[in-house]
């Protein structure tokens, strides 16, 4: 491994997470990262499950700890603002509070990765691979923002939309499973005045709904708003910039009541609006000769899985394990990876496919009342949660 060339496209979670065993095995590690440094916001994810154990071996579990939502609790409202719902006993976004997991904000979390790695690791940012070319002894890449570099190994880690995926295994239209609903994404000023709280409007007649929740010591919320649809990615947002997905995400709440009308005045000015489809990966292989895949970009499980952030840390830990068990032997490290891992993405994304199938069911039944409990997540999901254990590398 000593000295072995990996370059690592994607910043956010499973890049940084990956760079940092790597760097530590002896790699020479780069990352490239088509975004102008690391993004802002993002809707808050869990760590759950040996992803724990994961932050435990990289020394940043206390600092994930420390930089938590720390919400206390959360409600349930209608179109009035009428509570239908409260607990303080868990919260939709981040599960029952008796229990070890940690919710943080993704940026926040990207942050804390990042920083572990060190000065060792070279990012290079506001720049993407444009092209690479596989040999025998090397990969040949050329970058977006010019020059070419040659590395021993390249690793996809740059999401659902993967460019790096579609240069080597083809379009996304193969591998995107479509989970029915788009999220959208912004930052907002805590003008509800919640403390440590998280308010869900269910919207009738709509799978997804709404969500405000209070974040950075109460001074802001994250807004999340879904939409319906099964158009295809490739179709619903398309070559849309980010003021006509904005465009769309309102003409689509225009009739909501509660807070959303305001809450979309807030959007327009939202520096770090993100919209984009609820979908997982379904791949036949997550390696071709020298390019492996990692994260979301080979299987992400959904947000309605609650488990990708998670998948994909203990997946980067793994693949970096067992590239230094083969002593950087590709071929072997890439087959040992997925030997050890597919089973535990596969119950994963099953959360996500089963709890899809019950929000449809409830949605399709005419007259039924609105769900005054919406935190359940079904029965096993702590099982496939924590049915992995983590090797010692």
């Amino acid at each position: 491994m000593h000295k072995t060339r990996v370059l690592i496209s994607g910043a956010s979670i499973a890049g940084p997470a990956l760079a940092y065993w790597l760097d530590r095995y002896g790699c020479q590690v780069t990352v490239v990262e088509r975004a102008a440094g690391p993004r802002p916001g993002g809707q808050a994810i869990d760590v759950r499950g040996p992803a724990l154990e994961v932050c435990a071996r990289m020394g940043v579990l206390e600092e994930i700890r420390a930089q938590r939502t720390g919400l206390r609790g959360m409600s349930m409202v209608d179109g009035d603002g009428k509570e239908l719902f409260s607990t303080t006993e868990r919260t939709m976004t981040g599960g029952d509070f008796d229990r070890p997991d940690v919710e943080i904000l993704r940026d926040d979390l990207s942050s804390v990765l990042m920083a572990a790695g060190g000065d060792g690791i070279e990012y290079l940012f506001n720049d993407s691979i444009a092209s690479l070319a596989q040999g025998l002894d090397e990969v040949a890449v050329t970058f977006h923002r010019g020059g070419s570099r040659a590395f021993d190994i390249v690793v996809a880690a740059d999401g659902v939309h993967s460019s790096t995926r579609a240069l080597v295994f083809g379009p996304e239209e193969q591998f995107l499973h479509h989970m029915g609903g788009y999220l959208g994404v912004w930052t907002a000023p805590n003008y509800l005045g919640l403390d440590r709280w998280e308010v869900i409007y269910q919207m009738p007649g709509d799978v997804w709904g709404g969500m405000v929740m209070s974040v950075r010591e109460n001074a802001e919320i994250r807004v999340y708003v879904g939409i319906d649809s099964d158009e295809p990615p490739a179709q619903f947002l398309g070559s849309r910039t980010v003021s006509d997905q904005k465009r769309l995400v309102a003409e689509r709440h225009k009739d909501a009541r509660w807070e959303v009308p305001r809450l979309l005045e807030y959007m327009w000015g939202a520096p770090d609006f993100h919209l984009d489809v609820s979908a997982q990966i379904h791949m036949d292989t997550w390696s071709r000769g020298r390019v492996a895949l990692v994260g979301d970009a080979g299987y992400c499980g959904s947000p309605m899985s609650g488990q990708s952030t998670s998948v994909a840390m203990v997946g980067a830990y793994v693949l970096a394990g067992e590239l230094k068990a083969a002593g950087g032997d590709h071929t072997a490290a890439f087959a040992a990876y997925e030997r050890e891992l597919r089973g535990y993405v596969a119950a994963n994304q099953q959360i996500a496919l089963d709890h899809k199938a019950r929000k449809d069911a409830e949605t399709a039944s005419p007259g039924q009342e609105s769900d005054t409990n919406p935190t359940h997540i079904g029965d096993g999901f702590y099982e496939v949660v924590n049915s992995y254990t983590l090797k010692d590398y």
